[in-house]
């Protein structure tokens, strides 16, 4: 009797191990992160394919130009704001700021009013888009990495002290650009008000390389330090521990972010909700990991912005913009977000 119970004492932690193991073995997912990232890639490629050769006329040289073209306007914001998105939320550990939260795209609009004001509205017009171009993107990162330099490095405040100094700035920066637009004639209103919107549509040809250098640039230096970020998003203490130069790691990663943010936004104009919206449909795919997460997001917001203006064009006939409908998703999503309390 005694030997049949420890014989059977013996053989319940096999039998709950071989349970186990098999509960683990049909909880697991069929499709692993870098199957759903192949998956993404798949669909991009076929959404990219439908929106170039659908409907194509007899006459298709143009057509098929003005579609390459928006094509590789949509491309480089996916990346730009895609990349950008990830890595702010990482060194921020906040899943619902985005440099447009943060009021980078505010720095956008300030310029332009501001150049209504001292300038006038003809400038805005006049100027060849290459310069204004230049001019922007110079600026806004110039701004932006001035700011946080001077703050993080300089006076090196906490970088919980520097988002909040960010969120207060772009608030302010937003509450005067709208002051000033009252002040202004209605003629001039609306060439300013049309630049709020960014436009996928009507991306001028000259700027596509210079973009995509510049995106290119900024994503080749983020290689030196791709082993870095994983650790980043432990936070601080754990990154020094790890030897991380976290400082210097995340001055690069700000340096970079405003370059991005910068060329997308002078590129099309700014959309403040849509890194938000690809970025947190990437972590739920994927996971946080950055190997998987960046391609990721990249991929999700491509798909979101060429299949959304296929939607628009072929189905609705044009009947709204597509930045309108990607701020309200986002706008939806960050609202979810907060009210599930998944900021972290």
């Amino acid at each position: 009797m005694a030997e049949h119970t420890r014989a059977g004492a013996g053989t319940r932690p096999i039998a709950s191990g071989a349970a186990s193991g098999t509960t683990s073995a049909r909880r697991r997912p069929a499709f692993g992160p870098g199957a759903r990232i192949a998956l993404l890639a798949v669909v991009a490629a076929g959404v990219l394919a439908l929106y170039l050769f659908q409907d194509l006329p007899a006459r298709w040289q143009y057509p098929l130009d003005l579609r390459g073209r928006t094509l590789a306007g949509m491309l480089l914001v996916a990346v730009a704001v895609g990349v950008s998105t990830v890595l702010f939320q990482t060194i921020t550990a906040n899943r619902i700021l985005t440099p447009g939260i943060m009021g980078f795209d505010a720095v956008f609009m300030a310029i332009q009013v501001f150049t209504v004001f001292a300038l006038g509205p003809v400038v805005l017009v006049a100027t060849p888009p290459l310069v204004s171009w230049g001019v922007e993107l110079v600026l806004m990162s110039g701004f932006v990495v001035g700011l946080y330099w001077w703050l993080f490095m300089g006076r090196r405040l906490d970088l919980h002290v520097i988002v909040l100094a960010g969120l207060v700035l772009g608030t302010v920066f937003r509450s005067i650009t709208a002051f000033l637009q009252r002040l202004l004639d209605p003629d001039t209103f609306a060439i300013v008000q049309d630049l709020a919107f960014a436009s996928f549509t009507s991306v001028d040809r000259t700027l596509l390389l210079p973009t995509a250098v510049l995106v290119l640039a900024a994503l080749a230096s983020l290689w030196p330090i791709r082993h870095d970020l994983d650790v980043l998003g432990l936070g601080e203490a754990p990154a020094i521990g790890l030897g991380v130069e976290h400082r210097r790691v995340v001055m690069h990663v700000i340096v970079v972010v405003a370059v991005l943010v910068g060329a997308s936004t002078a590129l099309v104009g700014p959309v403040m909700f849509f890194g938000l919206l690809v970025a947190n449909v990437a972590y739920t795919m994927v996971g946080h990991r950055h190997s998987r997460s960046l391609p990721a997001a990249v991929l999700i917001g491509l798909i979101a912005l060429v299949g959304g203006q296929w939607f628009l064009d072929r189905v609705l006939g044009f009947a709204t913009e597509l930045p309108v409908v990607i701020e309200f998703l986002g706008g939806v999503v960050f609202i979810a977000l907060v009210l599930a309390g998944r900021a972290r």
